[in-house]
């Protein structure tokens, strides 16, 4: 069954519309088909990336304890943001650059949920009405355990945030809070979550953060990361899938390596 996709080509200016056949790995442009992996895609989103943490319920439940510790004392009552910056975001396809002084690196996937008209103030009712589609986007940290600083320097490194390939409509996502995802590592099944473990549903979320602050039309909500991110070292194959929505891969290189940004 073919879905309508918005996506962004390598060498091509603007955002364009397609069909994807999900099963068959196939891309329909224009009435011409290809296959998934003769396409070079590009980053699919103009906007602001916003990331959650302590969203999903085990990821909480891990750092609960010290949520009562200095200087905190409490848990959090409204979401906990924070930003990917442009500098960290790269397409499916391109390599993602590890530190010469580290030696792993978490995988971070995410559903990202991309605005479709500007949001502020809304209901949880009315919430996905201001969705345009989604997208996968693998939110790539440096290995940390503070819970009392913005992790900027673990999260914000070039390169540690691919997105993509597509932007699949809202249409073709039956219920977001529904959804499983899927990190295979070489080939090798790492982890499986679901978002149906969210703390705070698709809806929720928005609901709560456009209280305090406007989405614009192509910004980018990621809804939290599962606990136990897979963690890759240099030549790493990822593959994010989630269900109705698509596939993500990109390889890790060393940042000497990843010069030029794909294989």
């Amino acid at each position: 069954m073919l879905q309508t996709v918005y996506m962004k080509l390598s060498g091509i200016q603007p955002i364009q519309e397609g069909k994807v056949n999900l099963n068959e790995q196939e891309v329909w442009i224009d009435g011409n088909s290809y296959r998934n992996k003769e396409l070079s895609f590009d980053i699919p989103i103009t906007g602001t990336i916003y990331g959650t943490l302590l969203n999903y319920r085990n990821a909480y439940t891990q750092l609960k304890e010290a949520m009562y510790q200095e200087p905190y004392q409490a848990p959090p009552q409204a979401p906990v943001l924070y930003i990917k910056p442009q500098n960290t975001l790269i397409a499916a396809g391109s390599l993602i650059p590890i530190p010469e002084e580290e030696q792993e690196l978490d995988m971070g996937a995410a559903l990202g949920v991309v605005i479709g008209k500007t949001a502020s103030k809304i209901d949880e009712f009315h919430a996905l009405d201001f969705v345009e589609g989604y997208t996968i986007v693998n939110d790539v940290s440096i290995p940390h355990d503070s819970v009392y600083r913005p992790p900027v320097k673990e999260k914000a490194r070039d390169g540690f945030c691919p997105v993509g390939p597509w932007i699949m409509s809202k249409t073709a996502v039956h219920n977001p809070n529904e959804l499983e995802i899927r990190v295979l590592v070489n080939g090798e099944l790492r982890q499986k979550s679901n978002t149906n473990q969210l703390i705070r549903s698709v809806e929720k979320l928005l609901a709560d953060i456009t209280e305090f602050m406007t989405l614009a039309k192509g910004d980018v909500l990621l809804v939290g990361v599962p606990e136990n991110p897979p963690r890759v070292k240099a030549k790493d194959h990822i593959h994010i899938e989630i269900d109705q929505i698509g596939v993500l891969e990109n390889t890790i290189a060393t940042e000497k390596a990843s010069v030029g940004g794909r294989l």
